[in-house]
């Protein structure tokens, strides 16, 4: 989340007192009747998309789906600001609408953008293909540099050993930049060999390599021989300075995985089903401003530029880093994890991101129809880093009171989203898993009293959970 200052929050909300910024907590909110029957679906519902890379603090497809399928139609435009891995796009795409997701993280961008943009199955092949005939044109010498790298680590010394840059497409003697210990470490030299040859040779602005780069990305480090390398317990990234603790302290040896086999499997789990039916669109910047730039882009392509349907996830209240607990995936793509976190702030406490939220909300509008529904996925966070804390309590009624009704949107109600901490993805705190936030409170509103009323119209309705549905199956 970009971090909010007194040049950038609006003079209403400078003004506003304590109590309309949510120091006190406000009146309990009506709830919606929109039964939560997302919770009943595995959490791998949905087009194989979805689970190309894990995501922390992302909600489930099943959720998206819920709100999709009650409050768009085909062919109408669907916006998350917040976009994390895509999920909301994603699925809006993927039922016949126009999905459009917005993230001022690049890494969340790619995996948005390789989902709204995919490559088809052959297209990917092809490019594996072509990637292997490299590999094999030049493995001595790729093996050789990742030889010396992580000789340099065994011997103890800080790392010297220059290797391309990701995306330079430099070969095996360009000398560009050193890899970081704990990335060395964490790879069979022969697996780090494929992928310095592999991470030279992707082009992130190409949609196939964008794609490819995603998938490796979600192949990176987990518990099974799916994955490259098994230092780490799950799949994101846990502090540089355990892995290089782990190793020193149990003598870890980083088995060797072949990229190009794990890559073609991957592949093949992620075209399963389909892919999207429908158009998607993903955009890079502040959530601020993202209205006028996403009408912008849709008028461009000669799409409608008013979306009907807003799902999306603020950022919880300082529990996530996205680039820290991404800094081994961010390296393999080329990102400065320090600088994502920078840029998306996530030491922001009660009052500065209520401030935030304000403008993302008047930041909206320009991109809203009249008869708009938005879902605000709001976590009630319980622990603010491994302490108890009051901070995100009501929430929900906060955001309500200090950010969506001072712009003029129209409450319809709160959805109670309890969740499971064996559901949950958060695995790096060890004993506080789950405990971060026990539930989310979904902020439902309309755009205008049309929107409203729309919302509560459509919160009972039925709605297909058979996926795929039987007009998208493969043969």
């Amino acid at each position: 989340m970009p971090r909010p200052s007194t040049a950038t929050v609006p003079r209403s909300a400078q003004a506003a007192t304590a109590t309309q910024l949510g120091l006190e907590i406000p009146l309990e909110l009506p709830a919606l009747p929109l039964v939560p029957d997302w919770q009943a679906r595995p959490r791998m519902w949905g087009p194989t998309l979805h689970p190309m890379c894990s995501y922390l603090a992302s909600f489930p497809a099943a959720l998206a789906h819920a709100f999709v399928a009650r409050y768009s139609r085909p062919g109408d435009v669907v916006l998350d600001p917040f976009s994390g891995r895509g999920t909301t796009p994603l699925q809006a795409a993927a039922e016949g609408r126009i999905g459009v997701g917005n993230d001022l993280n690049p890494f969340a961008h790619l995996l948005t953008a390789a989902k709204v943009e995919p490559a088809t199955r052959a297209e990917s092949l092809t490019r594996l293909a072509t990637l292997r005939l490299g590999w094999l044109v030049e493995a001595d010498a790729w093996l050789d540099l990742a030889a010396l790298v992580a000789a340099d680590v065994a011997a103890g010394d800080d790392p010297s050993v220059r290797v391309p840059t990701a995306g330079s497409r430099g070969g095996p003697r360009a000398a560009d930049e050193t890899v970081p210990v704990e990335v060395t470490v964490a790879f069979h030299a022969a697996t780090l060999g494929q992928l310095l040859a592999v991470r030279t040779a992707l082009q992130l602005s190409d949609r196939v390599d964008r794609f490819m780069a995603a998938a490796i990305s979600g192949i990176l480090h987990g518990k099974t021989v799916g994955y490259l390398s098994p230092v780490m317990p799950n799949t994101f990234s846990m502090a540089p300075r355990y892995v290089r603790e782990f190793v020193a302290r149990t003598g870890y040896v980083a088995p060797e995985r072949d990229l190009f086999r794990l890559l073609e499997a991957k592949l093949d789990r992620l075209y399963r089903h389909p892919l999207p039916s429908g158009r998607g669109v993903a955009l890079m910047g502040d959530a601020r401003d993202v209205g006028e730039r996403t009408r912008s882009v849709l008028r461009q392509r000669g799409l409608p530029d008013r979306a009907r349907l807003v799902v999306a996830s603020p950022p919880y209240l300082r529990v996530v880093k996205y680039g820290y607990y991404n800094w081994l995936r961010t390296w393999f793509l080329g990102f400065d994890s320090r600088a994502i976190d920078a840029a998306l702030d996530d030491g922001h406490r009660r009052v500065p991101y209520l401030a935030f939220l304000r403008e993302v909300m008047g930041g909206l509008r320009p991109a809203l129809a009249d008869d708009a529904v938005i879902a605000l996925v709001i976590g009630e966070v319980e622990m603010d880093r491994g302490r108890a804390s009051n901070a995100g309590r009501d929430l929900a009624a906060a955001v309500w009171a200090a950010a969506a009704e001072p712009e003029g949107y129209r409450l319809a109600g709160l959805v109670r989203d309890d969740i499971a901490a064996n559901r949950k993805m958060t695995k790096l705190w060890g004993e506080e898993a789950g405990r971060a936030t026990k539930s989310d409170r979904i902020l439902v509103l309309g755009s205008t009293e049309t929107g409203r009323r729309r919302a509560l119209a459509g919160a009972s309705l039925p709605i297909d959970w058979e996926w795929p549905p039987r007009g998208l199956r493969l043969l």
